[in-house]
């Protein structure tokens, strides 16, 4: 990983704020050194069907159970939510404390983050998103999986939401 400190050395609008704006998006910005051949990412497809038959297995994929959860109607959905919040605080705290590494041996470096409004505006976005369509971005796919193809408009319509986002970054609240 390549160390970039922030050294104004040009006018403002000359910087190149990559670091600065990469670090906006990101907790844990790690980057690997070396490069794999594709055929080594074929693990990560693997890991990818089993998370979406557990999302489906474990209903999380439903929308009749995301609908539930915004009516307050069932603990389903906020008991797996929960879940995954224990388990990635129980994780990071694992990684800290024991210094533990990437694959391929690369340590893991955590920036500390700071609050801002833009993050209510986006979650708020996010969840009507959410409510609506009875999808988020992780079980997207394993919609689409089931058979339930009207999720690739949700698909598409996420993807243009992302780009629209990084087209009018600059103007929004961060």
């Amino acid at each position: 990983m390549t160390n970039t400190s922030f050294v104004q050395t040009e006018p403002m609008d000359e910087l190149n704020t990559d670091f600065e704006v990469r670090s906006l998006d990101a907790i844990c910005m790690n980057e690997m050194e070396g490069k794999e051949p594709a055929r080594n990412y074929i693990k990560y497809l693997f890991i990818g069907i089993l998370f979406g038959i557990v999302f489906i297995k474990a209903e999380i994929v439903s929308w009749f159970r995301i609908q539930e959860m915004f009516k307050l109607q069932s603990f389903h959905m906020y008991g797996v939510i929960g879940s995954a919040v224990v388990v990635g605080m129980l994780s990071v705290f694992l990684i800290k404390k024991f210094k533990i590494k990437t694959i391929d041996g690369e340590p893991i470096h955590f920036h500390p983050r700071t609050f801002n409004k833009g993050q209510i505006y986006g979650g708020l976005l996010f969840g009507f998103g959410w409510a609506l369509t009875g999808a988020c971005p992780g079980p997207l796919y394993a919609q689409i999986g089931t058979g339930s193809t009207v999720v690739i408009i949700t698909l598409l319509s996420a993807i243009a939401g992302t780009w629209v986002y990084g087209w009018i970054r600059e103007k929004l609240p961060h």
